[in-house]
């Protein structure tokens, strides 16, 4: 076994680019492209499809790049090891995130403590992005969603609720807060199906036995934003990310419940890892600077429509 290949096919497999695996691993990408092939064809197999855009593995691709990472990966922790964190001068860190507000604040104190770094970051909603972590396609994320997976490691980052808001035209938009039982019939914009935002707030309405109207079900923040300025319905997001759009009012939900933690996460046996601790602790000391979990005032008393 060519170790050489095998670690071309594992950089190339973990960046998902030729292009950004010779960036990564200070090799020209014709040299990295030789060497894959060279593995491939000594082995007689197809280990990336070269019909798309990018490098998308076969599924033997993908049953090699389990072994890979598993074997390069015990390289890095022997490495770390005996180095120490003060020696993370270079890599490439994977991160997914449900939100990525939550996680550009801890990318750029990382990057500015770790020139070197380069980041590929995905976002997606807390199940996959969960999913992402256990299926080594991330090394680190963050996360809303809590698990209790003994494969997995979840540190507290933050903690944050859920808000409703409308349109500045919208009779609530006078208010500061409504009752749950107000939100029967009423037409909501919120986000798909294995979203964090989508469970606590279904989750809340269920308890009180509360039906609303028409759901219409989008994918992105952005797009439950857009959607609420079309008037589609009353949105959903967590305070945090509501920013301070002028067309929209915030509302709090006076009853609570809706409040939601976001969680630094990665597989247990990867915490030691040198890049995976300098995202931690750059996750760690942001939390302490900005008070992310100090306890939140409570919502404020409806008023009366």
């Amino acid at each position: 076994m060519n170790l050489t290949q095998l670690r071309a096919f594992h950089l190339v497999a973990t960046a998902g680019s030729f292009s950004v695996a010779a960036r990564t691993g200070g090799v020209s990408q014709p040299t990295l492209s030789a060497q894959v092939k060279g593995l491939e064809t000594t082995y007689g197999v197809s280990l990336f499809d070269r019909k798309g855009r990018g490098a998308q593995l076969t599924p033997l691709g993908h049953s090699l790049h389990q072994i890979t990472t598993t074997l390069f990966q015990a390289e890095d922790e022997a490495r770390d090891l005996l180095a120490g964190n003060r020696w993370v001068t270079r890599g490439h860190l994977r991160v997914a995130a449900d939100s990525a507000y939550h996680v550009m604040p801890v990318l750029a104190a990382m990057r500015d403590r770790h020139r070197g770094l380069t980041f590929q970051m995905r976002i997606d909603n807390s199940a996959n992005v969960l999913a992402q972590v256990l299926g080594f396609e991330a090394d680190v994320a963050v996360t809303a969603l809590p698990t209790s997976d003994p494969r997995v490691t979840a540190e507290s980052l933050r903690r944050d609720r859920l808000v409703l808001f409308v349109p500045r035209t919208h009779p609530w938009a006078a208010r500061d807060a409504i009752m749950a039982a107000e939100i029967e019939g009423c037409d909501l914009v919120i986000r798909e199906r294995g979203s964090i935002t989508r469970e606590v707030f279904e989750t809340r309405l269920a308890q009180d036995g509360i039906r609303p109207g028409a759901l219409f079900e989008v994918q992105t923040r952005e797009a439950v934003r857009e959607a609420v300025g079309a008037g589609f319905g009353v949105g959903v997001v967590f305070e945090s990310e509501f920013g301070t759009d002028p067309r929209f009012k915030p509302l709090s939900l006076v009853e609570g419940g809706l409040e939601v933690g976001e969680y630094v996460v990665c597989l247990t046996e990867r915490r030691r890892l040198a890049l995976v601790s300098a995202f931690f602790d750059a996750a760690h000391r942001l939390a302490r600077q900005e008070g992310w979990l100090e306890e939140r005032a409570p919502s404020p008393a409806a008023t009366p429509a």
